[in-house]
């Protein structure tokens, strides 16, 4: 038994071979997760948006409206940008912190019409991209050369990136929007910008001087237009749209509500309560893109929530009044858009036929 036993015991040399061949083959499949092949459905993804967005958002003065809007217009329609943003997608930017992974980013979710309608556009592109596979993130990370349109006027911009100072610098110093890819459906799941990239800056930056900024978050001018205007639709939505002026009186009237119960503490982007994943709710295409979400969130009482993060419920009179001015503002909202379905449609038809009176 002892001579049996002592003939299946591994000599020194055989074991340090057998480890090394062991440690060997671990490292090979590691450098190959971390060399995974771009697929075709990822490589064709990024390079029909980075085509559309240097088609659609060109390189130009950074203050050009005109030009910010058209990038706009085509982003939040029918786009490839959009149609490949997931349901609930994040965004912010690149965090500082060396080998910082993205659960440890403060990050702000949206949904794809306020991403698409208002953040995005405020990048111009030049169609350079590429696209590696992160294996840390598990996700493939497409890398668009990019300029940020930072003399735009303070209304064009979701809210004052200027409420903090670093966070501007990095915004006029962006030089590449980075999309990351989920690699089962090639949707974007996490979006962010960054002045880090190995690619000189695409334009001269004129550096914006703004005094620092704590709200409100909605404002009104000089001349009595409330700002900041991109978040009220326009540029988006005809100013002929008879729906518009119900919008706007049904957000109020639900951020009225929302500062009855408490909900305005949190949503806010100077983020008082450091979220992680920060929720905005603060103008009303913002509330607009999360209405749903507000309105579930409500029902199954998980906000607000106290000082230590903690959701409780709310007054049975505040959830009421709560939920009838969510539920009325998606009412209104619902309608703007329908309504704006219609237009697009009689325009396309006017086109065709221009002949044919369309009622």
């Amino acid at each position: 038994m002892d001579v049996l036993i002592r003939t299946k015991l591994l000599s020194p040399s055989a074991w340090r071979t057998g480890l090394l061949a062991a440690v060997l083959a671990l490292s090979c499949g590691a450098q190959a997760q971390d060399k995974r092949a771009v697929p075709p459905n990822i490589e064709r993804a990024a390079a029909e948006i980075a085509a559309e967005l240097a088609s659609q958002c060109p390189l130009a003065p950074a203050g050009d409206v005109g030009a910010y809007n058209q990038c706009r217009q085509a982003l939040f329609g029918p786009s490839q940008l959009r149609a490949h943003v997931a349901p609930i997608m994040l965004w912010g930017r690149q965090n500082k912190k060396e080998n910082a992974t993205l659960r440890q980013t403060n990050l702000t979710q949206f949904a794809p019409d306020a991403w698409t309608g208002m953040y995005a556009p405020l990048f111009m592109f030049n169609g350079r991209h590429t696209v590696e596979w992160v294996a840390d993130e598990k996700m493939f990370l497409v890398r668009l050369e990019a300029a940020f349109r930072n003399r735009l006027p303070p209304g064009q911009f979701p809210y004052p990136f200027w409420h903090e100072e670093a966070k501007w610098a990095m915004y006029e110093n962006a030089r590449s929007m980075m999309l990351w890819m989920s690699p089962e459906t090639a949707t974007i799941k996490v979006a962010q910008f960054t002045d880090v990239a190995p690619t000189p800056m695409l334009q001269p930056v004129v550096a914006v001087q703004h005094e620092k900024y704590q709200g409100p978050w909605l404002w009104t001018d000089e001349k009595g237009h409330t700002q900041p205007a991109v978040t009220l639709f326009d540029g988006l939505y005809r100013p002929e749209n008879p729906y518009l002026g119900s919008v706007d009186k049904r957000y109020r009237d639900l951020a009225t509500q929302m500062r009855e119960s408490q909900c305005v503490n949190c949503h806010v982007p100077n983020n008082p309560d450091k979220m992680s994943r920060l929720v905005l709710l603060s103008t009303p295409a913002h509330a607009a893109a999360e209405v749903d979400r507000l309105i579930k969130a409500v029902r199954e009482d998980r906000m607000p929530m106290d000082e230590f993060r903690l959701s409780y419920a709310l007054s049975e009179d505040n959830k009421k009044w709560l939920l009838e001015s969510a539920l009325a503002f998606k009412a209104s909202l619902t309608a703007a858009r329908q309504w704006e379905d219609e237009a697009a449609k009689k325009t396309v038809q006017s086109a065709i036929n221009p002949l044919k009176v369309i009622k």
